[in-house]
């Protein structure tokens, strides 16, 4: 009797784990979708599916009401609260296939340029607080694998606040240009206590990071606290490839904080979100590359580079919420 109810309970407790998570699908596939976010009606990010394409639906809040599905910059889908008693939602995904990244020169050089587009956002308890989007080059060294420079040659900077949680953190805390961490060497990410998956697609395969960097414990300094840090980060290669540098597509990371005040009674949950999308890929002998300062007072651009139907811009659906609210800072060209 006693293994019959515990068995019954096992049971029960695995139904009531699987009932509260909702995975997205694609429409066309069938598969999995990641990295899909979804938005409450005030513009607030309560969640994010991971590579089996799973949320908690724990994490949405019935007065938001209508929520909008966001997926590869762009949204797809506009639910109530009730559409998610479902637990499968599929996606209609067919909004662009993957640009093909351009081959400048394929004789091994002494460095290995990785050109692309980039965004990177920053929510304070899910709420957008800053974002930017631009044109980036990689430098690594050819030999050794690692990274030898960021050069951003384009971006922008928006701003929804003045501050954020008082006057240590400005709006634009936390928000930096995507590391690219693992792509030199990616064998290394499978060392450690990283926890990793892997998602084989019919355009790409996608491999799922859960970098442990930082414990519970955290650090103070002036008052402050930060603490509980994770990082999640996906790579996009092409299908069927070795994972190198060369078979790159895109690099997604979360990175979430909670930050302490100490005039404050409750720490506020701060998050990155920071996505790269190759263009490019070139072997050269010159790592002399024109960039500009990644100033984040500022904006700094030549020309409207997010007008091209390709650019991964999140600005409009932003702008949908937030409105005038949201504003682009100076450009200093």
């Amino acid at each position: 009797m006693t293994k019959k109810i515990f068995l019954f309970l096992v049971i029960a407790l695995y139904s009531l784990i699987h009932a509260q998570s909702i995975t997205f699908v694609s429409e066309k596939t069938g598969k999995p979708l990641p990295k899909v976010s979804v938005f409450g009606k005030d513009g607030s990010i309560l969640a994010f599916s991971d590579i089996d394409g799973k949320i908690d639906k724990q994490s949405l809040k019935a007065d938001q009401e209508k929520f909008q599905l966001v997926y590869d910059n762009v949204s797809v889908a506009t639910l109530s609260y009730s559409d998610f008693d479902k637990e499968v939602i599929k996606i209609n995904d067919r909004i662009k296939d993957i640009e093909a990244v351009v081959i400048k020169n394929n004789k091994p050089d002494k460095y290995i340029l990785v050109k692309g587009n980039f965004n990177a956002y920053v929510t304070s308890d899910n709420m957008l607080t800053s974002y930017a989007d631009g044109i980036v080059t990689y430098i690594f060294n050819n030999k050794t694998k690692k990274l030898k420079s960021i050069n951003v040659e384009q971006y922008r900077i928006f701003k929804l606040q003045d501050e954020m949680n008082g006057s240590f953190l400005s709006y634009t805390a936390g928000l930096e240009i995507p590391e690219l961490k693992y792509l030199g060497k990616p064998e290394v990410y499978k060392t450690g206590k990283n926890t990793i998956k892997e998602l084989k697609g019919d355009q790409s395969d996608q491999i799922e990071i859960l970098d442990r960097i930082g414990s519970e414990k955290g650090f103070s300094f002036l008052g402050v606290t930060i603490y509980d840090h994770k990082k999640i980060i996906n790579l996009s290669f092409e299908k069927g490839s070795g994972k190198t540098l060369r078979d790159l597509l895109e690099y997604s990371e979360i990175r979430s904080s909670k930050i302490k005040l100490k005039e404050k009674p409750n720490p506020s949950q701060l998050e990155l979100y920071n996505n790269f999308y190759v263009t490019e890929f070139n072997f050269t002998n010159d790592d002399d590359i024109k960039k500009v300062n990644f100033n984040k007072s500022r904006s700094n651009y030549q020309k409207p580079y997010w007008q091209d139907p390709s650019f991964p811009t999140m600005q409009p659906v932003f702008s949908s919420f937030f409105k005038e609210d949201l504003r682009e800072l100076p450009n200093n060209k």
